[in-house]
């Protein structure tokens, strides 16, 4: 390991026919005791270790090295005692829930800098592609009459339903790869702060674009993976038709939508791993699927309080923004409710502007959970907070070897 800024090189990891093999153990957090979650005696319990004190009868001994196998007896600084180290934004040790979310929004404060400049420079190009394309090129929704019935209906409905997928498109595509660019340089700026050290846009930059292309690679396996799973579990139902038809793609859907979640927290940290271990595609989905093993729960946990606090977030910020953009459009609020969707420049710049807002909250806030999230396995796993206490120059953690 290196202090790099994304810290960690390729082959640092361990692989899958090399586990258990050298690798010192943790002991079990309070708050995970899942089978996967292995600890070594040779280290303390979470939350009462702590980098060597100098305090007391003389200075402790270096903290044991990764592989080594330390002393049973209860050494100086493995006590009731000092706190974990705490370089940068999280403290080096087995993370709580509050602790992840905690340090995702004390990387955005502390690095705020290269954070709203990446994000708020990408949502705001997005949000303007996104506008111009709604104003100039997306064609009209397909017009339902609501009086009619049998197959005219189903074909009405049908039609609407292509037509919302085809003008979704092209915003998913730039969301997507707005997505990209911002979690590529944030989860750098993360990885710097977790050693409490600073970095520029510039620098950040530099170590993130390499990495944009795999990221891409692994973005778009994921979204295909997604679409033929989708596809498999509705198609029979589609195919058979009527009423049938109708139940069997229901069941189909819920079944899918199970995978869909499994698979979605399983492969939750690929984009970290592959970022910060300079993983290949295929590498990083083993990766993420071997740390998130037994830990699934905790994992979706996360991800699920994640999203609801960004989906809180929209909501206070974008249903302001809402209001007042209907206010502002020429018709006001009967021509909204009406069901129009010629919406003017005034609706869709006030619109735009509260999406710009919202994401430039978002993206850091996502890409910092995930990033944590993703070292706080691996230091459960892999004891990863050695390494980071060394990498940090944490006095008592010197590498032995040097």
């Amino acid at each position: 390991m290196n202090d790099s800024p994304g810290w960690a090189s390729p082959g640092s990891a361990p692989s899958d026919d090399q586990e258990g093999t050298g690798i010192p153990r943790p002991s079990a957090p309070a708050d995970d005791k899942g089978p996967a979650d292995q600890w070594s005696r040779d280290r303390p319990p979470a939350g009462q270790w702590s980098p060597p004190s100098t305090a007391g009868n003389g200075p402790a001994g270096p903290a044991p090295a990764p592989g080594r196998a330390g002393s049973t007896g209860g050494g100086a600084g493995w006590g009731r005692g000092p706190a974990a180290a705490k370089p940068g934004v999280i403290p080096l040790r087995p993370l709580s829930i509050g602790e992840i979310l905690d340090g995702a929004v004390s990387a955005m404060r502390a690095h705020w800098r290269p954070v709203l400049g990446i994000s708020l420079t990408v949502s705001v190009i997005s949000q303007i592609l996104i506008v111009l394309l709604q104003r100039y090129v997306l064609p009209e929704p397909v017009s339902i009459d609501p009086n009619a019935v049998g197959s005219e209906a189903l074909r009405q409905a049908t039609d609407s339903m292509e037509s919302q997928l085809s003008s979704m498109a092209p915003a998913t595509v730039i969301s997507m790869i707005a997505t990209l660019l911002t979690t590529s340089v944030l989860t750098v700026v993360i990885s710097r702060s977790v050693l409490g050290r600073g970095v520029t846009l510039g620098e950040a930059w530099a170590e993130a674009r390499p990495r944009i292309l795999p990221l891409l690679g692994l973005t778009l396996l994921l979204s295909l993976m997604n679409v033929a799973i989708m596809t498999v579990a509705l198609l029979p139902g589609l195919l058979l038709g009527g009423n049938g038809g109708v139940a069997l793609a229901f069941l189909g859907l819920v079944a899918a939508a199970v995978v869909l979640l499994w698979l979605m927290v399983r492969f939750a940290l690929a984009a970290p791993a592959l970022m910060l271990e300079r993983q290949p595609v295929l590498t990083s989905l083993r990766r993420s699927a071997k740390l998130v093993r037994g830990a699934w729960w905790r994992t979706f946990g996360v991800l699920a309080l994640t999203y609801l606090l960004i989906l809180v977030v929209t909501m206070v910020i974008a249903v302001p923004f809402g209001v007042l953009a209907v206010a502002l459009e020429s018709g006001g609020p009967a021509e909204f409710l009406s069901g129009s969707t010629d919406f003017g420049w005034s609706f869709l710049i006030v619109t735009g502007i509260g999406e710009v807002v919202v994401a430039t909250l978002a993206y850091p806030f996502a890409a910092g959970v995930m990033a944590l999230l993703y070292i706080d396995q691996r230091i459960r796993r892999e004891a990863l907070d050695l390494d980071l206490a060394r990498a940090a120059g944490v006095p008592g953690y010197e590498d032995p070897r040097s």
